[in-house]
């Protein structure tokens, strides 16, 4: 490999700011060029469906202290999008039509959201993932929309309707599985989700899809559902998912698998490494290939993916976290810690589903493979640390039950009866 003068980052959000820092921390004084197809200096996305889109927060509060250049030596390529690599001469194509030459390169494009097809000319039809994003659908609603259509009750479309519903707007929100989040959290927990939603007036429509939208009269748009029912709304917001961004990268020889496929250390190919949304790396704690779309995991792939470039030929340490995320939806914080399947047995260890306020673990094939909590960010914090350390399902339960004996006054203490 050759010394590493020029170092490129495709992907000036959080993953590729990271990896920029990284870098310099660990001592790299070559030139460092961060190229992003947004105009905006590097920002925090989780706010933008919580805080932002409430109003409770300006844009300027989102943007991220390290985004400006102090200390960091960075060139910036602001609103203009990568469009190739050529990996023999090591260089990046630019939508302008120049080209960055490298010697280590940091793949960190994210990824973007899946739309409803044909709804792309709609006027109000929106999806929610980056900055103007949000603002577009706050706007919407200081307007006067006053009745919302969310597609997919995923994180985003969860998050997006409890803030809506906190500024009086009427949801109704359409997920063609049986409950919110049951692909990620199982039918169970999915349901507590539901649950928590139709509380604070959520229209849920499970089960159902959307077969089209149009436009009606008013300006407003007709949302035809798969049941063969119809909602009118004022403003559509679709979160049904996203697509790594690999487009740039098809001619370049690089694997691309449902995001850019690296070894187990984040390298894709010599000179290259890949973070964030964008990367699928086996991780060896889980066996498992996995693609993680969460915030801390751009901030520590970003890291660990600049250290392994800076590693150059030599092995490279694997990355094996215990993804982590979490969602504020209402009063309620849901974290989780792992990687969980519907299927996967699961045991509510502390608190009640009923209050709302839980722990629930996760076990597949013997072990801990995921806590899930609802107010209970303590628990969720100390079970990552064990699942990281291999906790056996057995051991676990025999922990919790013997917590709770020692909690329970013996006979012998316990004060005579009246």
């Amino acid at each position: 490999m050759h010394t590493l003068e020029r170092i490129v980052i495709v992907g000036a959000s959080l993953a590729g700011l990271r990896a920029a820092e990284t870098l310099r921390s660990e001592g790299f004084g070559g030139s460092i060029t961060l190229v992003g197809d947004e105009v905006h200096a590097p920002y925090d996305r989780p706010p933008l469906s919580k805080e932002v889109l409430r109003g409770d927060w300006d844009a300027d509060r989102v943007m991220l202290a390290a985004g400006a250049d102090e200390g960091l030596d960075l060139t910036w390529e602001r609103g203009v999008a990568a469009t190739g690599l050529d990996l023999e001469d090591r260089r990046v194509a630019l939508a302008d039509g120049r080209t960055l030459p490298f010697d280590g390169l940091v793949i960190a494009s994210g990824a973007a959201p899946r739309r409803i097809p044909g709804t792309e000319h709609l006027r109000g039809v929106h999806t929610l993932r980056t900055l103007d994003d949000a603002l577009a659908v706050r706007g919407a609603i200081d307007a006067g929309a006053e009745r919302v259509v969310v597609v997919g009750a995923g994180f985003i479309g969860a998050e997006v309707a409890a803030s809506c519903r906190a500024r009086g707007v009427e949801v109704t929100m359409v997920e063609p599985l049986p409950a919110p989040l049951a692909r990620v959290l199982g039918p169970a927990m999915g349901e507590v989700v539901a649950d928590l939603h139709r509380e604070h007036g959520v229209d849920l429509r499970v089960g159902t899809g959307v077969a089209a939208v149009t436009e009606a009269d008013a300006g407003r748009l007709h949302v035809a559902l798969t049941d063969e029912t119809t909602v009118e709304a004022d403003l559509v917001v679709v979160g049904i998912g996203v697509v790594p961004n690999t487009g740039w990268l098809h001619e370049s020889g690089l694997l691309l698998e449902d995001g850019v496929l690296c070894d187990e250390t984040t390298s894709a190919g010599p000179g290259v490494v890949a973070c964030g949304d964008v990367a699928r790396w086996p991780n060896r704690l889980f066996d498992e290939t996995m693609r993680v779309e969460h915030w801390e995991h751009a901030l520590d792939m970003g890291a660990h993916a600049a250290r392994r470039l800076l590693a150059g030929d030599g092995p490279g340490e694997p990355f094996t976290p215990v993804p982590f995320f979490w969602s504020d939806q209402y009063d309620r914080k849901i974290q989780l810690a792992g990687r969980v399947r519907p299927a996967d047995q699961i045991e509510v260890v502390a608190g009640s589903l009923e209050e709302r306020k839980f722990c629930a673990l996760y076990g597949r094939d013997g072990r801990v493979v995921g806590a899930l909590t609802m107010n209970m960010p303590g628990r969720v914090i100390r079970y990552r640390r064990q699942i990281a350390d291999g906790l056996r399902w057995d051991d676990a339960l025999a922990a919790v039950a013997e917590a709770v004996a020692a909690s329970v006054p013996s006979a012998a203490s316990a004060p005579p009866a009246p």
